[in-house]
């Protein structure tokens, strides 16, 4: 192969280049200010229905989008003292010296939302003796220091067009990797039970029936893989629309009650249901042989059904496994089921029942 010959850059194309930056760099002045929570929230507030509040939210960012847990979640943090990003805002002409929320905007309507009684707290894991208060329900020294703590930002001057702005939100907002839920549980937890998840996930005959590409494996796919199966073998029954809060709140009781009994128990269990996966379904997890990724939910389904059906028979022996190929088997799939808690049981029973041979 010939190697690609890479010439130097010509002064006159250095000039340019410098030239450029320095032209855009111009467009982009800015001021650093810090502002209590309760000046800000006054700032978005204030005659906001009559749209002359002093802190706006432009059209093209106009839905609030979080829900009620991710915003009680961000209180709790602004609570626990964390650090809370940037907010960025413009100085916007014609606006009679307004300020548009370029960056931010979930931040602050979930505060005006909280100061106003209109948010209740909800799905607290640190602060979880505050689930159910409203913002009145706080001592009067905590409302006080919750509205005295202060928030950064970024105010774009005067004369900063529309089309910088928007680019700033673009890349404010796309600019980063976003975490995978899984990375964002490593994170915040550890311990034997986040270990045992990881070495159950790096098994041979786990990576051969449930083939993932290397982009997954990089985003710890096989652990939230591991971590669904015993989730919903635990408690599928009980699954309720959030997958993320059913997982997490498995996580988060596994971690204080894993042992070493708790350990052998559950290996056992993983161990002998990859076995009989191998054994008896020829394409492991997958749709078809070759695959190189495998659908969530069609593992939750094989994997789970499986272990159950072993628990009522462990030297279970399959009478058929034509039901794969099933259409209402197929059905069951379906990504659009995945947040249904009918859909969830129906399909991890129907396999299991398959199995078992007590299909009516």
């Amino acid at each position: 192969m010939t190697e690609e010959i890479i010439l130097p850059k010509s002064p006159e194309e250095r000039d340019a280049a410098e030239e450029q930056i320095a032209e855009v760099h111009k467009i982009i002045d800015y001021d650093t200010r810090e502002y209590p929570v309760e000046v800000i929230v006054s700032k978005y507030l204030d005659r906001l229905e009559d749209d002359d509040n002093d802190f706006f939210v432009p059209d093209y960012q106009r839905d609030l989008t979080w829900t009620d847990e991710h915003q009680s979640r961000f209180i709790e943090s602004v609570l626990m003292g964390l650090p809370i990003p940037l907010l960025f805002l413009a100085d916007v002409e014609g606006q009679e010296g307004r300020a548009e929320i370029v960056d931010g905007s979930q931040r602050v309507r979930t505060l005006a939302r909280f100061m106003s009684n209109v948010l209740r707290l909800s799905g607290l894991k640190r602060l979880y003796k505050l689930n159910g208060f409203i913002y009145a329900d706080l001592p009067p020294k905590r409302q006080r220091r919750f509205g005295r703590h202060t928030l950064r930002m970024i105010e774009l001057r005067e004369g900063t067009d529309e089309d910088v702005r928007r680019d700033i939100f673009s890349r404010i907002n796309t600019g980063s990797i976003r975490l995978t839920d899984m990375d964002q549980r490593w994170g915040k937890n550890d311990g034997p039970f986040l270990e045992f998840l990881k070495e159950c996930s790096e098994q041979e005959l786990f990576r051969k029936l449930a083939p993932l590409n290397d982009k997954a494996v990089k985003q710890r796919e096989p652990q939230e893989f591991v971590l669904r199966f015993f989730a919903y073998l635990s408690n599928y029954q009980n699954f309720d629309r959030s997958v993320v809060d059913f997982l997490d709140a498995y996580l988060y009781e596994m971690t204080a009650i894993f042992d070493e009994n708790v350990k052998v128990n559950s290996k056992y269990e993983w161990d002998q249901m990859l076995l009989f996966v191998s054994n008896y379904l020829p394409n492991g997890f997958s749709k078809r042989k070759g695959h190189v990724r495998t659908p969530r939910i069609r593992f939750e389904a094989i994997s789970v059904g499986t272990a159950l059906a072993l628990r009522e028979n462990p030297n279970l022996v399959p009478a058929s496994i034509d039901w794969l190929e099933y259409d209402d088997f197929k059905s069951l799939m379906r990504s659009d089921a995945s947040n249904s808690r009918p859909k969830v049981i129906g399909r991890i029973e129907y396999v299991r029942d398959h199995l078992l041979g007590t299909v009516k």
